[in-house]
């Protein structure tokens, strides 16, 4: 680890916790100090960022999956000071549709019916992910980490995707390095979005993964430790400021 080297938190998905960036956690960690968020307690989007930047470094960068992509940018509008950078992961910055947020109703009552294990499979459908011989396995997996950390962790995260707030005015803020990274089989946040999201934000990279869907960290895990340390290098735009009278 390079001393002095800037710390990147990591903020997991629906039902995830640090096994869903385990790769990233691995290559990243040799030059800097990693931090994974928790975003399991509060109720919605706004709690959860607070929850993340009571236990940030003073300053950081900031890399977010799907709902955690969704909490990095709410970390941005409430602390822009205090981030140096942030990567936004197979995630979205509009809000629920009343179809959708009807749909995550129905999830949650089959998780608290005791049918967490379907109601993840619904959320994240095997056709969210990149064809191949190692969908099923990855399914396995996903499902294994929402089931250790159960339906009360599940159902919290729903409420807060489905009131979570609107982030475009978040994106055309920035001024920083920013990532937007997605995989070519994604249907639930797919290219046109993240496309659409990268046009809001000034000087935005985006990245689309061929061989991935909703979890290129798994799915293309050395492509996507290449890419988010090339963010992490990527030098900060100078920004003018005019000076007080």
């Amino acid at each position: 680890m390079e001393q002095g080297a800037e710390p990147i938190v990591l903020v997991p998905g629906l039902a995830s916790d640090a096994r869903v960036f385990a790769p990233q956690i691995v290559s990243l960690s040799r030059y800097r100090p990693v931090h994974v968020a928790r975003i399991t307690e509060g109720t919605t989007v706004e709690a959860m960022a607070e929850a993340v930047l009571a236990d940030a470094p003073p300053r950081f960068a900031i890399a977010g999956h799907a709902l955690g992509g969704i909490v990095a940018m709410e970390v941005q509008r409430r602390a822009c000071e205090r981030v140096t950078r942030i990567a936004l992961i197979a995630t979205d910055c509009l809000t629920d549709t009343p179809k959708i947020a009807g749909w995550r109703e129905e999830l949650i009552v089959a998780a608290r019916a005791g049918r967490l294990g379907e109601a993840m499979r619904q959320a994240l459908p095997p056709e969210g992910l990149a064809p191949g011989p190692g969908r099923p396995e990855l399914m396995h997996e996903i499902v294994g980490m929402a089931m250790s950390l159960g339906p009360d962790i599940f159902v919290r995260q729903m409420r807060g995707l489905q009131k979570r707030p609107d982030q475009q005015r978040t994106l055309r803020a920035l001024r920083i390095p920013t990532l937007i990274l997605g995989g070519r089989h994604d249907t639930l946040c797919p290219v046109r979005r993240q496309e659409f999201m990268s046009t809001l934000s000034h000087g935005a990279r985006l990245e689309i993964f061929e061989d991935a869907g909703h979890l290129p960290m798994l799915e293309t895990p050395a492509e996507t430790s290449r890419v988010l340390s090339d963010w992490l290098d990527r030098q900060a735009p100078l920004i003018l400021r005019r000076a007080l009278a």
